[in-house]
């Protein structure tokens, strides 16, 4: 019976890719050593090819392990009382690759402490030594962030509670000093004015960082003319720079475009630009710039000529749990803020945010975020029209990569995926019409801004209303003007 259940076991350990075991009769004559036929799996050689190595199974542990295994070993053998011991190190397969090896070693022992015969059970632990370290890095990663979070709330809460004080204490002189004159009246109402749309800044910021953190402000990514979104950051920022007599100089080509949330985005861009303006001296300029990066991301670049920043402090950009602020060239105030939440955006944009300063010379801020394929579907079922149309395209829109679809189900799942920027469509589309088809890529589409243009056979005014109700430019196919339809094309990309 015992015979059985040693098979049995013999049996459970072969069919385990990751173990294998082996006996070691140990006399003074001779050594003898049996083992499984797992021990393959493991190494990539058979019983006969290890006991034929020069040093056996000690030829495969890796040279950094061997000295510590053969002292540990040496020791469980001749010195030791205990009847098992445990090792890990590492061995070499015949591959070349390095793998884990966890073995546990049962000794039976003379009445003295020499061990007559070894049992060894071997398992390759690689993936789980994988594992514990991933998981050991991840929780240094977790305690780093929770110590940054606690040095976050510390500075937090001092730069909530420091300006209010002042703030009470302000118009605590206000309502009390009747006697103060108008001029110190305007003052303390500016400081007044001033620190509450700081601390107000700073709890938005605050607000959006949190929601980012827990999942709760999700990104909406839209085709975006990155030109237009930094127009408009800009004129938010027109009155600042007026008063500081700082000229902002845009370079961003017009046939830009991003895939990005657009509201998170501008967020990004006002920070910096309002920082480089922040940071500047009367009569400088900022330039903010933008081109195509790599295959898939757009750069934008903000350069300014001011202070720049310093050394002790280059560490601490982009650092939730080293927020800190300077004040501007003529004492303006910042949350600290703003940079920590600028790189959780990007981040949730899987682009990058870096950069370059010196003292007293100015910074260069860039970030990068995903590029927006310029393309136009064209699904119209003719393929006469379908040419002609291509032809338009290639000739006068160069840059726009034309896709296809033969029916208005099929160009749904195209503009899902691709969002191109513009729809040209046949109002008689198989299944649906053109209305039909506008409506449903909206309704799958919520915030979508891609712009249609349905060609019509005739031209009635029900027709003709419908698509004037939901905002579609249409074209007559029977006096198909191609002059007409680059006009309606330009106008549609590019205002």
């Amino acid at each position: 019976m015992n015979e059985s259940l040693n098979i049995d076991f013999d049996e459970a350990l072969n069919n385990l890719s990751g173990i294998f075991f082996w006996h070691e009769d140990l006399n003074e004559a001779r050594t003898e050593i049996h083992f499984s036929e797992g021990v393959f799996n493991v190494t990539g050689y058979n019983s006969k090819e290890i006991k034929e190595l020069e040093r056996g199974w000690e030829s495969l542990i890796i040279k950094d392990d061997l000295s510590e295994y053969r002292k540990k070993l040496d020791w469980f053998e001749t010195e030791s009382d205990r009847d098992n011991i445990k090792l890990e190190y590492r061995i070499t397969k015949r591959n070349g690759d390095i793998v884990k090896i966890l073995e546990r070693i049962n000794a039976n022992r003379t009445t003295g402490k020499k061990a007559l015969r070894l049992f060894r059970i071997v398992i390759d632990i690689t993936e789980y030594s994988s594992e514990i370290e991933r998981l050991k890095n991840k929780i240094e990663e977790l305690e780093q962030l929770n110590s940054s979070k606690d040095n976050f709330i510390s500075i937090l809460s001092h730069d909530l509670r420091a300006p209010f004080t002042s703030i009470l204490g302000f118009s605590d002189v206000l309502l009390q000093e009747t006697g103060l004159g108008e001029k110190e009246k305007v003052e303390y109402l500016k400081y007044i004015n001033e620190s509450s749309h700081n601390q107000l800044q700073l709890i938005n910021y605050l607000l959006d960082w949190s929601r980012l953190q827990t999942g709760r402000l999700k990104i909406d990514p839209q085709r975006i003319h990155a030109q237009s979104v930094v127009h408009n950051c800009v004129s938010s920022l027109t009155g600042m720079a007026v008063r500081k007599n700082v000229n902002i100089k845009v370079e961003i080509p017009d046939t830009l475009f991003i895939d990005a949330d657009e509201r998170l985005i501008s967020k990004v861009l006002t920070n910096l630009i309002s920082n480089a303006v922040k940071y500047s001296d009367e009569h400088d300029d900022v330039e903010i710039k933008s081109g195509i990066f790599n295959e898939e991301m757009t750069e934008f670049v903000i350069v300014d000529k001011g202070r720049g920043i310093s050394d002790s402090n280059r560490d601490k950009l982009f650092n939730i749990g080293k927020i800190f602020s300077t004040e501007g060239t003529k004492g303006e105030k910042g949350s600290g803020l703003g940079l920590a939440l600028a790189k959780q955006i990007i981040d949730k944009h899987k682009g990058d945010i870096w950069f370059y300063s010196n003292q007293a010379e100015g910074s260069e801020f860039h970030f990068t975020v995903p590029s927006s394929e310029n393309s136009i579907l064209l699904v119209l079922a003719s393929e006469e029209e379908r040419a002609i149309v291509s032809k338009i395209i290639s000739e006068r829109f160069r840059a726009f990569k034309i896709l296809s679809a033969l029916n208005g189900f099929e160009a749904l799942s195209i503009i899902s995926a691709k969002m191109p920027s513009l729809v040209i469509a046949d109002h008689n589309l198989p299944l649906m019409d053109g209305v039909q088809f506008v409506q449903s890529v909206r309704k799958a589409n919520k915030n979508i801004r891609t712009p249609f243009i349905m060609l019509i056979n005739t031209e009635t005014d029900e027709i003709t209303k419908s698509y004037q109700e939901i905002g579609v430019k249409t074209l007559k196919k029977i006096s198909f003007d191609p002059e007409l339809l680059k006009e309606k094309i330009e106008f549609l990309l590019f205002n």
